[in-house]
């Protein structure tokens, strides 16, 4: 009686084992190939951000043709500077 569980338990493991290694590996292959949007048909982009400790975070985003440097934190957004200021 318990060996004949020991030899179903050896037989189901690596079986569903086997069968998630294979539906991931699926999972990966179907991903790759699915259609990605270019970069030049979205209107914002950000160009770089830093993190600014724990709550903030400075981004250069590109909007319209031009650099926006803005401050996100938790309070909200502010746009601290435009492509002018960058330019000079």
């Amino acid at each position: 009686m318990i060996i004949d569980y020991i030899l179903r338990l050896m037989l189901v493991v690596p079986l569903i084992g086997g069968l998630a290694w294979g539906s991931l590996w699926l999972w990966k292959r179907v991903q790759l190939g699915l259609p990605v949007r270019p970069e030049n048909s979205r209107p914002v982009r950000i160009v770089d951000a830093v993190t600014l400790g724990t709550n903030g975070k400075l981004l250069v985003v590109e909007f319209a043709g031009d650099s926006i440097l803005l401050g996100v934190s938790r309070s909200g957004i502010s746009r601290l500077a435009s492509k002018d200021i960058f330019d000079a």
